[in-house]
């Protein structure tokens, strides 16, 4: 065990092992709590919380419960969304509520919208009144939006206050954040004027008026804003803090890049499991829950999947008479495939960056047509010879090629209309197209090169 933990200390860049886990999951066991200290004691909050990933509920309430209480806080706010109501509904809840009240918000927003109702209701019943309020405040705003992810606390001071007022309230004022970049400018009101970075602030002359020291264009986001179009305002204007305002202007809070590179993964992982109809939340939940969410997915990959077989049984008389047309059907259902997929999955991410509206919309269809056109006739001449040498029928290979084109070219028509419809109705096109653009391609391959062949061959 000690031989790990000076391990551990000497490498700052935890990397998770067998023998870690293990030694973990043996300690928690046998309840080793000198042992397990000694293991955890180097791991750095945020590692500590994903190595919980790797550990079961009664094994990570045991390891909170041998953590200080600034530690123990420090864990909770870095748990995995997956995790984090299984973990909490094990331990004490008025412990819990005392590490909520003293995270930051966005944090502790993070860890109560991951509980169930039930035990939502329970931590924050024994929150203290004040920052319920401010939680409650933030949890009004709709999911995934800037009102959920921002941080209530900030550093705001009138236009009129000197840099030496503003320097001298900064060093006596004990409430502040523990990091912030700027110091944000506001009227009687409460409705910002502006912002000025720390550095400025620090390079300035004592006298100088906080209002002579505002950036030229600040950067504030509606608490309304979705928090993708979030990340983006801050990947265009390469900020590192912006302010949060309300409806009414008035200034209510702040999001830094950390919060951003948090929602970039969130969002870029989202997308990916719902294109194959999977959560993250599976990793952790029973095998009942799982097989109820991926059931559904299936059950209308199925529905499609006999259609496809539908259109088949159509022309089963012209298979049974050229056995050739069973053994190239498929070669033309899966090159459609791999063409629909290839510009869905480019399209639903022009989507998500916003690099597809309705100025370019045009253009970008007629680009994806013109691809789709040109790689369809490259692959016709391909299949079409390789039909010719492996069949000796020219009339056969032509038909392939024919085939080929008008499937590529659907493939590339439908790759994107139907996520930029489901975009447009306000439904995600990462979760809906994969499946809808998958069969239309099998059978439109189907259909044209069967039909073809019917027509022509027979």
């Amino acid at each position: 065990m000690n031989e790990i933990s000076s391990d551990l200390t000497q490498n700052e860049n935890i990397t998770f092992n067998n023998k870690l886990i293990n030694a973990v999951i043996a300690n928690c066991n046998e309840e080793n709590r000198a042992n397990l200290e000694g293991l955890i004691e180097p791991l750095h909050p945020a590692d500590l919380a994903d190595l919980f990933t790797f550990l079961n509920t009664e094994q990570r309430s045991y390891i909170l419960g041998t953590l200080k209480e600034d530690r123990y806080t420090e864990v909770l706010a870095e748990l995995d969304d997956t995790i984090i109501d299984e973990t909490v509904q094990n331990l004490e809840e008025k412990k819990v509520a005392r590490s909520i009240s003293e995270m930051e918000t966005d944090d502790a927003i993070n860890l109560i919208e991951s509980l169930e109702p039930e035990s939502k209701k329970k931590i924050l019943d024994q929150v203290n009144p004040a920052n319920r309020v401010i939680f409650e405040e933030s949890l009004n705003y709709p999911e995934d939006t800037a009102g959920r992810r921002m941080q209530k606390e900030f550093v705001s001071m009138p236009g009129f206050w000197s840099v030496g007022q503003a320097i001298d309230y900064l060093r006596k004022e004990i409430n502040l954040p523990e990091d912030f970049f700027e110091l944000f400018i506001v009227d009687p009101l409460n409705k910002p004027l502006g912002s000025a970075s720390v550095s400025k602030v620090l390079r300035s002359q004592r006298d100088t008026k906080l209002s002579d020291i505002l950036e030229d264009s600040p950067k504030f986001v509606k608490a309304s804003m979705d928090q993708e179009e979030v990340a983006l305002f801050f990947e265009q204007y390469s900020l590192v803090s912006a302010g949060v305002v309300d409806d009414k202007n008035r200034l209510i809070g702040r999001i830094t890049a950390d919060d951003i590179v948090w929602v970039l993964q969130e969002e870029a992982e989202e997308d990916i499991l719902r294109l194959g109809g999977v959560a993250e939340s599976e990793m952790n939940q029973s095998i009942g829950k799982a097989t109820k969410r991926r059931f559904i997915w299936l059950f209308l990959n199925l529905l499609t999947a006999i259609l496809a077989s539908y259109v088949i049984s159509l022309f089963d008389a012209s298979i049974e008479k050229m056995v050739a047309l069973a053994v190239l059907m498929p070669i033309v259902a899966s090159m459609g495939g791999n063409a629909g997929t290839q510009t869905l999955t480019l399209t639903v991410r022009s989507l998500a960056t916003k690099e597809l509206v309705e100025n370019n919309r045009r253009k970008v269809f007629i680009k994806e047509i013109g691809i789709s056109i040109l790689n369809g006739f490259i692959f016709a001449i391909l299949t079409g010879v390789a039909a010719l040498i492996w069949f000796e029928d020219l009339s056969l290979s032509i038909i392939v090629g024919a085939a080929m084109i008008i499937n590529i070219l659907s493939a590339g028509l439908f790759g994107f209309l139907i996520p930029y419809v489901f975009n447009r109705i306000k439904i995600d096109p990462a979760l809906a197209s994969s499946v809808f653009v998958t069969t239309i391609t099998d059978v439109f391959g189907f259909l044209s090169f069967l039909g073809l062949a019917s027509i022509y061959l027979f």
